[in-house]
């Protein structure tokens, strides 16, 4: 018999990423992929990379055109708009994630650059609101096998908006049951 449960070998921790399991049914979260930008004593915050809304960026106020998608980034403050990039130093104000990926930075001279068309398409994702939770509420969770937690295996990946099949290609990548799980239909009843 095959054992629904998932396990960690990997802790969570900034710049690394939460793949739900299989098997939970939340509007957020079902067979979402979570980008950790913090993780300490405090508490856990990160952005869904996988579920997206039909909304134009240039209906924010003031936002110029620009081509991409936003992600549904977690039940948390959903009326705000956050966002990741790999403009580093150009953007002042940027919080390194990990490597080359950032968060945050001037909102005002974001704009300017995109105006500008200083910002391509691959350097900047962005979220209506986060996902979040307090001291020790994640640890529970993977306590209760809600979570995997994996390593980015490659930052293009993460900032790509037509990366679809990144739930699936993570849980394949792990291989063994998860490879199965990765084939499981999101509603067993249709199985």
């Amino acid at each position: 018999m095959l054992d629904l449960n998932v396990y960690n070998s990997l802790a969570p921790k900034k710049g690394r990423l939460l793949i739900t399991e299989p098997f939970l049914e939340n509007e957020f979260f079902q067979r979402a992929v979570i980008l950790l930008c913090e993780h300490n004593e405090e508490g856990t915050f990160g952005f869904v990379l996988n579920n997206y809304v039909d909304i134009e960026l240039s209906e924010f106020e003031g936002m110029p055109e620009f081509d991409t998608k936003i992600s549904k980034g977690g039940p948390v403050s959903t009326k705000n708009l956050y966002y990741i990039h790999t403009l580093g130093d150009a953007l002042p104000g940027s919080i390194q994630i990990t490597g080359k990926l950032y968060a945050g930075g001037d909102f005002e001279i974001l704009k300017e650059m995109i105006a500008s068309n200083q910002v391509a398409h691959n350097q900047i994702r962005f979220f209506l609101g986060y996902s979040g939770w307090v001291e020790k509420q994640l640890e529970g969770e993977l306590k209760h096998n809600s979570w995997l937690v994996s390593d980015i295996k490659n930052i293009d990946d993460i900032m790509d908006v037509d990366y679809n099949s990144i739930w699936n290609d993570y849980m394949e990548s792990m291989g063994g049951k998860y490879k199965a799980f990765a084939h499981f239909p999101k509603d067993a009843s249709l199985n």
